[in-house]
């Protein structure tokens, strides 16, 4: 990508089909300078990646008018809040519900007055065709006037459309029937008769399935529209001592915003003052509530719960955690899964294909068709012609991408691309780091094993006392441990390090030492009595240092970076699911394994640098294996991007969700299986939809132009095709929405 590189996320209007996508791709892309183009037919928006030196939005927007489409302004798409998308997506479904019941109710007088065998009690002067004429006029060309205005943009553009289709399948029945009704002793000797019933009824089932798709793919947006409307519209910031209520986009990176119970957090900050818990559950998915003190990072859109904070504001507007999020998740929804290809192939050549059947379909009845041959070609032809809407095929794969990425960012899970969650649930090997990601990144102490007559309380106190001043991390989670417990400490003085062994301090009643068998034997401190633990503990990976105080050995402690609790579960769960699972670590092989052993992981891969792991990925990539690589983020980088997906541990940091593939908004590893569940089952709803809307067209194209007539004399009538035309495009999108009653098993 070039450095003048800019990328746009822009609204498309006037697109109805997969065909439609397809011309405004290339509209875009046949402009110099653009890089990459993609349209999703779900979102209604172009993502377009361009030279900003040799191309601009007007170009952009020149080449898709010129394809017969609408690319909105930059500076109105800039004023499209979701709330605004909304009432304008409830605007287009109204118009669509207007015309629907328009057309319906003058098409059920059009049909009782047609069908005389159907309905033999109606009224002579409903069998009338000019009164028939009268009422098909409005339904055709009022209620239709989107699908003929498209045929004729798309005849101006030498292109084809859903919108082709069904103008010339209705026209052609349409005008047929007007010829017969001003010319009746021409056409009725021929066995001709009107057909007013079959394009107004078509118009109003088509419209009908609009009605219906535009209220379901609504529904698909919903997780945008949820994340969107946690940040509050208001913030109360302290200034001069004064407690002032603003909206939310004036506060600035620094200023101080105080919080009460109950309120939501405007933009992410740092605490100040005060003490609270806080639920972060629409963005983590954590259900329990986090404490919050000094020094706690808060983020926008989650709740303050019990006490009040004051915090400075760190990230404002778009930078915030959450706004951050939105982006991510509406990227991820506008973004093309390889699967959809295939799909998008198709609809480029499958209109023009259609319409070739339908008039092969049209001419074969007049040659072989029995009498009455023109009605029989005429009816044939319309069904082919309705029945191929090419809609299905456009919204199966991203309908399904926008719940299910929707869904993630509830559980906490944030899918990056729709690629991604495609090839996630490909992945057949898991690598996890080690630090951080299947423990707990930091060490704590594991065992306390006193000597005969000492309290483990006591021992322990007298190691705090002795590591108040080291900064050692070992020594902070012997202090920390010492804190938790409420432990007295005892002063010390002259504290001195001693590299490679331990600490040497001096308190009231005698010295203090902490550290290894060496500086104990060095100093005359006899330690038989608990080496043999000191052997097993070690063994287990665990670090041991011994304390003594008055030339007397008092205990053992021993520290480790402990596995995460549900790290052994989640790996239970990978194997599971068939999945193999390996460790990768900087650590020495003992210490990696033990904590491989208590995870329940065969595979270790030990003592290899940071600059190493991507290697690692690589050559189990090259033997055949599609590799995710779970890290922090940071130091896993290479690692990360060598992967065939990255998956990011953390708390959304900054870096982890610009970077990578996948960030697990917390830090437990079961996101993890959260992630593979959700992408397999995505996966599978799209498999489903594109087998739908690929074996729909392939069997019913058929019977509509007559290939069971010969064998069962059936035939398929142009009405039945538009409703079942309505009814694939709906059940595509209703099977999407399936997913928003996911849960992670």
């Amino acid at each position: 990508m070039s450095p003048q590189a800019e990328r746009l996320t822009l609204p498309v209007r006037g697109m109805h089909c997969a065909a439609c996508v397809g011309k405004v791709e290339r509209a875009l892309t046949s402009v110099p300078g653009v890089d990459e183009a993609t349209v999703n037919l779900a979102t209604e928006k172009a993502t377009v990646t361009f030279d900003s030196t040799r191309t601009d939005v007007t170009r952009l927007q020149d080449a898709v008018a010129r394809a017969g489409y609408e690319l909105v302004e930059p500076r109105e798409a800039a004023g499209q809040t979701p709330d605004r998308e909304q009432s304008a997506r409830e605007e287009t479904q109204r118009r669509a519900r207007s015309k629907f019941v328009v057309g319906a109710i003058l098409s059920v007088p059009i049909v009782i007055g047609s069908m005389v065998e159907v309905f033999p009690w109606a009224p002579a002067w409903l069998h009338n065709p000019w009164l028939l004429w009268a009422l098909a006029t409005p339904v055709q060309f009022w209620v239709g006037f989107e699908f003929h205005a498209g045929f004729l943009r798309d005849l101006r553009h030498r292109t084809a459309s859903m919108s082709t289709l069904v103008s010339i399948g209705t026209n052609a029945a349409y005008f047929f029937s007007l010829a017969v009704t001003l010319w009746p002793h021409v056409f009725m000797p021929a066995g001709g008769m009107t057909y007013y019933e079959t394009g107004a009824v078509v118009i109003t089932l088509v419209v009908l399935g609009r009605w219906l798709e535009a209220r379901a793919r609504g529904r698909t947006s919903e997780a945008i529209r949820r994340l969107v409307r946690l940040a509050p519209r208001t913030a109360r910031i302290v200034r001069e001592g004064r407690e002032l209520d603003v909206p939310t986009t004036e506060v600035g990176v620094g200023d101080l915003v105080r919080i009460r119970p109950g309120e939501r957090i405007p933009v992410d900050g740092v605490v100040l003052e005060g003490a609270s818990t806080i639920d972060e559950s629409m963005l983590t998915g954590e259900s329990l509530p986090v404490e919050k003190t000094a020094e706690s990072r808060v983020v926008a859109g989650s709740v303050n719960q019990t006490g009040a904070l004051l915090f400075r504001a760190t990230h404002v507007g778009s930078e915030t955690t959450l706004a951050r999020i939105v982006r991510l998740v509406e990227d991820a929804q506008a973004s093309r899964a390889p699967i959809q290809r295939l799909a998008d192939r198709v609809a480029a050549v499958f209109v023009p294909i259609v319409l070739v059947i339908a008039g092969a379909t049209c001419l074969a009845w007049l040659a072989f068709g029995p009498e009455p041959r023109l009605p029989m070609a005429l009816t044939t032809a319309v069904a082919v012609l309705v029945i191929a809407c090419p809609c299905a095929m456009g919204l199966a794969t991203p309908t399904a991408i926008m719940v299910g990425t929707g869904k993630g960012a509830e559980h906490g899970v944030l899918i990056k691309s729709a690629t991604a969650l495609e090839v996630l649930h490909r992945v057949d090997t898991i690598v996890f780091d080690k630090t951080g990601t299947l423990t707990v990144g930091r060490p704590e102490v594991t065992d306390i094993v006193t000597v005969p007559g000492v309290g483990e309380d006591d021992a322990l106190a007298v190691a705090a006392g002795a590591e108040q001043a080291s900064e050692h991390p070992l020594g902070e989670a012997i202090v920390r441990l010492a804190k938790e417990r409420g432990l007295a400490l005892p002063p010390v003085g002259e504290f001195t390090a001693v590299p490679g062994q331990g600490i040497d301090t001096m308190a009231p009643d005698g010295r203090i030492l902490l550290g290894n068998e060496t500086m104990m034997n060095e100093r005359g401190i006899d330690v038989s009595l608990l080496a043999d633990r000191a052997i097993a503990l070690q063994a287990q990976g665990k670090t041991v240092v011994f304390l003594a105080f008055a030339g007397r050995l008092l205990a053992l402690i021993a520290v480790a970076d402990v596995l995460k609790p549900d790290a052994a579960a989640t790996i239970r769960r990978l194997r599971e699911m068939g999945l193999a699972v390996a460790m990768l670590s900087g650590d020495n092989r003992r210490t990696a394994e033990a904590i491989a052993r208590e995870a329940g992981i065969e595979r270790v891969l030990a003592e290899v640098l940071p600059a190493d792991k991507a290697g690692e990925i690589k050559r189990l990539q090259e033997g055949g294996h599609r590799v995710a690589m779970v890290g922090d983020g940071i130091n896993d980088a290479p690692a990360l991007t060598q992967a065939d997906v990255g998956i990011v541990m953390g708390s959304g940091t900054d870096v982890a969700i610009e970077a990578a593939d996948v960030t697990l908004m917390r830090s437990d590893v079961a996101g993890v299986v959260v992630a593979l569940e959700l992408s397999r089952r995505t996966i599978q709803i799209v498999k489903q939809n594109l087998g739908w809307a690929f074996g729909y067209n392939i069997l019913l194209i058929p019977v509509a132009a007559g290939v069971l007539y010969p064998l069962a004399g059936v035939l398929l009538s142009p009405i039945l095709a538009g409703a079942a035309m309505a009814f694939s495009s709906v059940s595509v999108v209703t099977n999407s929405l399936r997913l928003k009653r996911w849960r992670p098993a």
